[in-house]
């Protein structure tokens, strides 16, 4: 398996890339908690997170969510506000202490106007991480959730916010919950599965804190997972409906 797919090695913006942005942008900091917008506010603009990480999340129902991103320093969030007459499609919020540039609309135009070579960095990180969005689709629509819960301890263990010194990912209960929402799956789903790692010495659990191992252990788990198999799309019949499967 290629290390890209499991969004390993996703491009960020460098400092020096964040630096070019600065004179153009708003520099804000966040607690941890706050609120930045709300799904269905009106957007403009596009944030780059400097410090700490933001959540964005889809409310599903009452206490629950999904989290299809989560943006870490150099990765970008909110851009769907450089579209015209935009509206925000997730809420966003500071899962920890956090610190953003945000470039409005017409900063951003001044931005690629002026520095179209530095410009071309950004453009390039808002593709990448379009990139990631679809891949993540594929994984919901194609892995089981043990599958897809390993691709995302991979890709947390990418970010030190999650990490200890020795690498390896500690879930508290907030980190758990966090990983449930970006699996797409049920706390029980996940605990089935974390059950089951922790019997191959791939989890130690401590109360009520996971302790998962290391990226290299968790990415020759994920091969052997048959990561390629496909969930078929049901048969359609006339009218749009699904056949019945005997």
């Amino acid at each position: 398996m290629e290390v890209g797919d499991t969004g390993i090695g996703l491009a960020r913006l460098t400092e020096a890339e964040r630096e070019t942005l600065t004179p153009y942008a708003a520099r804000a900091a966040w607690p941890a908690g706050f609120a930045i917008y709300q799904r269905g506010a009106a957007a403009d603009g596009v944030f780059v997170v400097t410090r700490g990480r933001i959540v964005l999340r889809s409310r599903v129902r009452a206490g629950r969510g999904f989290v299809p991103w989560i943006a870490t320093p150099g990765e970008t969030f909110g851009s769907e506000g450089l579209s015209i007459g935009a509206r925000y499609a997730t809420d966003a919020r500071a899962d920890e202490e956090s610190e953003t540039l945000f470039l409005s609309s017409r900063r951003f135009r001044a931005f690629i106007r002026e520095q179209p070579q530095d410009s071309l960095s950004l453009i390039n990180q808002l593709m990448v991480e379009r990139t990631a969005l679809l891949d993540k689709l594929r994984e919901l629509t194609t892995l089981s959730v043990e599958q897809r819960l390993i691709a995302t301890l991979v890709r947390m263990s990418t970010n030190n916010t999650f990490t200890r010194d020795d690498g390896r990912i500690v879930l508290c209960t907030s980190g758990y919950r966090l990983v449930c929402e970006l699996v797409g799956a049920t706390r029980e789903s996940v605990s089935l599965v974390l059950g089951r790692l922790a019997s191959e010495g791939l989890v130690e659990r401590k109360g009520t804190t996971f302790i998962i191992a290391r990226p290299a252990q968790l990415l020759e788990r994920l091969d052997l997972s048959a990561l390629e198999t496909e969930i078929p799309f049901p048969d359609l019949v006339d009218g749009g409906q699904p056949a019945l499967q005997h």
